[in-house]
């Protein structure tokens, strides 16, 4: 590692990295299928009912990284878990199981409340469309620079053009992941999630180049940091190459700095434009911080800074049980973002802004089914009842109210009522009653 340390430091960095690799979603290279939604089941709503599902092969998983291509006969797949000068763009194919399952199987296996045994998700293969031109700069190695710069661009914009032309949602959904992963995770949790979106819209995973080592958390979440600018990049091309209406981003553990970094970032170049025009341009719509490892205080600041004008709603979900940032705040020595705080941390001025901020939400999942499954951080997967709130807001738009959750009578916080997914469904049933019970459908592919 190139440093010593004595035997306490050791210890203290071990136990840092045991607690906090709740980030990692699975073992490297796949990772078991998510529990299904518990607002979603056999005889209750059909995520699948409004699908355009045609007989012919899945388009797979779009992705853009940041990290650089793996070379034959390195360890990784795909891409190294190192810092790339530039962004990169293309498609995976996914399998589930043994890659043998049926579009149908696949979607009878998914919404199974309990299954007995586990199903796998890996890649099966990753197709490279090339460098995102606008992230090339004077730093940039001329080798890497192509001779058709606007190429790979015009190829991702046509595959998302197309995933939402057949779709009734002409939305994006950007889900960005935490730290101690390697390239394919994120691109199996979108593939879940975009499963139990129903497949509408189009979904893209982004791949900032995290370690999958437990010793890797500090410089991951700097890697986080500077992973900002070409996030941004590449949320200003979606915006004004595509077809896209509006972009939700589902921003995960170390991967909620860079989001919301991305958004002070975004409030400071548009701070001489209105709200209307702000969104307008980066059309941000919903954008859902799950365990956020940011700190508080530093966020307080992104807020100041405008990052409240960027989307149309921000989504902060937060828990007591989340070990993981626990330990993290012992390790910063600053509460973060995702964790619950408790009786008099906050002062009055920031508690009344918080039940005054329309366009913010605080959700928290301390009493969801689930959620304290592990070390209580990756809920958004874990707990039946945090990812149908998620998919929910996503899908139909429904405030927290609407999604049946109910204010806290002490804070300005949403909570999880005992009858949460009675309400739940009965609110998706009045806006969407096309969602009841699903029927026979075929699709040549699985998830």
């Amino acid at each position: 590692m190139g440093k010593k340390y004595d035997g306490t430091a050791q210890a203290l960095l071990l136990v840092a990295a045991l607690a906090l690799s709740g980030c990692a979603t699975g073992g490297p290279y796949q990772i078991n299928l998510m529990p299904a939604p518990d607002v979603y089941g056999e005889d209750a709503l059909d995520p699948f009912a409004d699908a355009d599902l045609v007989e012919e092969p899945d388009a797979g998983v779009l992705y853009a990284t940041l990290r650089e291509p793996a070379t034959e006969g390195e360890r990784e797949h795909y891409y190294r878990n190192a810092r790339g000068q530039v962004l990169r763009l293309g498609v995976a194919d996914i399998e589930l199981g043994a890659g043998d399952i049926t579009w149908e199987e696949a979607r009878r296996i998914s919404l199974l409340k309990n299954r007995t045994e586990d199903y796998p998700l890996r890649v099966a293969s990753v197709q490279e469309f090339g460098i995102l031109d606008r992230t090339i700069t004077a730093f940039t190695d001329p080798v890497l620079v192509p001779e058709d710069l606007r190429g790979p661009a015009r190829r991702f914009a046509e595959a998302v053009n197309k995933e939402l032309r057949r779709s009734k949602r002409k939305d994006v959904y950007v889900y960005v992941h935490g730290y101690k992963v390697v390239f394919e995770n994120p691109i199996l949790v979108a593939a879940e999630l975009w499963h139990f979106l129903g497949y509408q819209g189009a979904f893209v995973a982004f791949s900032w180049p995290a370690t999958p080592s437990r010793w890797a958390y500090v410089g991951d979440t700097d890697t986080a940091a500077w992973s900002a600018r070409g996030f941004r990049y590449f949320l200003q091309y979606l915006a004004e190459e595509t077809e896209v209406e509006r972009i939700h981003i589902v921003g995960y553990s170390a991967g909620t700095r860079m989001v919301s970094r991305t958004l002070e970032q975004l409030a400071l170049l548009h701070h001489e434009k209105t709200e209307d025009e702000i969104r307008g341009n980066v059309r941000i719509g919903h954008v859902m911080l799950v365990g956020s490892d940011v700190d508080r205080q530093l966020f307080g600041g992104y807020i100041l800074d405008g990052l409240l004008r960027v989307p149309e709603h921000l989504t902060i979900y937060i828990s007591e049980k989340d070990k993981a940032l626990g330990f993290a705040r012992w390790l910063h020595g600053r509460e973060r973002l995702g964790q619950t705080w408790a009786q008099g941390t906050l002062s009055p001025a920031a508690i009344d802004f918080l039940y005054r901020a329309d366009r913010l939400a605080l959700v928290n999942v301390t009493e969801a089914e689930g959620a304290a499954s592990g070390n209580g951080h990756a809920y958004f997967r874990s707990s039946p009842w945090a990812s149908s709130d998620i998919l929910v807001a996503l899908m139909h738009d429904l405030s927290p109210a609407q999604r049946g959750l109910v204010r806290s009578e002490d804070a300005p916080t949403w909570t999880f009522p005992a009858d949460y997914i009675e309400r739940l469904r009965a609110a998706i049933a009045e806006v969407d009653p096309g969602l009841g019970p699903p029927q026979p459908q075929f699709k040549s592919s699985s998830l």
